[in-house]
C-alpha cells in the first residue's frame, strides 16, 4: 500500500505528524509520501517511514505548482491519502487523482470525512485521521532514532564534566524570554547545583542541521526551551523539558514535561518561575 500526507505549516507542524505516520506505515504495512512546503523537507529525513518528501507552496501554488503537484500525485498508485491541507483547489486535484481513499475534514473530495479531535495535544489529536481506515494512534509511545554516530559526536560535544547537561533553546522571536533573563539563568542555577553543564542549541535547518540538533537535545538532561522546534524534537526523543510559551494542554501528560507561561506572556516570566519549573525552586 502507498498512503499520502498533505501537510501544511512548518516544521513544529511536520513534527507533530511524525507518530501519526509512523502508525501508519507500521500499521498498514504502507509505503509513505508526504507533501509539504519547501523549507520543512529537510525534516522528512529523520523518519525512517517516508520514503519521499515533496515539495508545495500550500499558501503560494501557481498553476504550474498545482500541476507538478497534479502529476507526484497521479504517477505512483496511492490507494490512501491525508488531507490536513483542504481548500477547493486541493479537492479539485484530489478528485481528478485515482486515490480511492481520501481522508479529510471538509471539502468534496473526501469520502471519508472525520470529526476533528477534541485532543489538545496536536500530535494525538491526528487519531481522528487514522480511525477510518482502522490504525491506532498512541502517539506518546512514539519516539525518535537517531543514528549512533550522531549521538556519538553530540556526546563527545557536551561540555566536560559528570554533572547533569541541560541545553537552553531560546527562539529570538519577538516576545521571546529576555535574553538577559537566557544569560543569568546558568549561574543562577549553579548556585544549587555547582557541577551543572549548559549547553546552547545548535542552529541549522538543512539536513545535517537537524540531525545534529536532534542528536544535541538527545544527549542532554533537560531541555529548556522557547524555540518551537527544539520543544517538537525534545518531545519525540522523551527527554525532560520545560517548554517556555507552550499551555500545558498543548504538550503531553508525561512525567518531566510542563509548559510555562504562554506566547504572549514569556517578557513577565522571572528566573525564579523557571528555576521552579526545573525542580530548583
Amino acid at each position: 500500500m502507498r498512503a499520502l500526507f498533505l501537510i501544511p505549516g512548518g516544521s513544529s507542524k511536520q513534527l507533530q505528524s511524525f507518530a501519526a505516520i509512523a502508525a501508519v506505515a507500521d500499521q498498514l504495512k504502507a509505503e509513505v509520501q508526504v507533501v509539504c512546503p519547501m523549507a520543512t523537507m529537510p525534516i522528512w529525513g529523520l523518519h525512517p517511514a517516508v520514503g519521499r518528501a515533496l515539495p508545495f507552496a500550500y499558501d503560494q501554488a501557481t498553476l504550474a505548482d498545482w500541476a507538478n503537484l497534479m502529476g507526484s500525485v497521479r504517477e505512483p498508485d496511492f490507494q490512501l491519502c491525508f488531507n490536513l491541507a483542504p481548500s477547493r483547489q486541493m479537492d479539485l486535484m484530489l478528485s481528478l487523482s485515482h486515490i480511492p481513499t481520501r481522508i479529510a475534514a471538509s471539502g468534496f473530495s473526501a469520502t471519508e470525512k472525520i470529526t476533528p479531535s477534541a485532543e489538545s495535544w496536536p500530535n494525538q489529536a491526528l487519531a481522528a485521521y487514522l480511525q477510518p481506515v482502522g490504525v491506532r494512534l498512541e502517539a506518546d509511545s512514539f519516539r525518535l532514532t537517531l543514528a549512533q554516530a550522531d549521538l556519538a559526536a553530540a556526546a563527545a560535544a557536551l561540555p566536560a564534566g559528570d554533572g547533569p547537561a541541560l541545553l537552553l533553546a531560546p527562539s529570538g522571536a519577538a516576545g521571546d524570554w529576555p535574553a538577559g533573563q537566557w544569560q543569568d539563568l546558568p549561574a543562577a542555577i549553579r548556585t544549587k547545583l555547582p557541577n551543572l553543564r549548559t549547553q546552547a542549541a545548535l542552529g541549522g535547518a538543512t539536513a545535517g542541521g537537524l540531525r545534529q540538533r536532534a542528536a544535541q537535545i538527545a544527549s542532554v538532561d533537560v531541555v529548556l526551551a522557547s524555540d518551537p522546534l527544539t520543544v517538537e524534537l525534545a518531545l519525540l526523543l522523551g527527554i525532560p523539558l520545560v517548554a517556555l510559551g507552550r499551555e500545558a494542554t498543548s504538550l503531553p501528560k508525561r512525567a518531566g514535561v510542563q509548559g510555562l507561561g504562554s506566547a504572549t506572556s514569556l517578557s513577565q516570566l522571572t528566573g525564579a518561575e523557571v528555576l521552579a519549573a526545573l525542580g530548583l525552586g
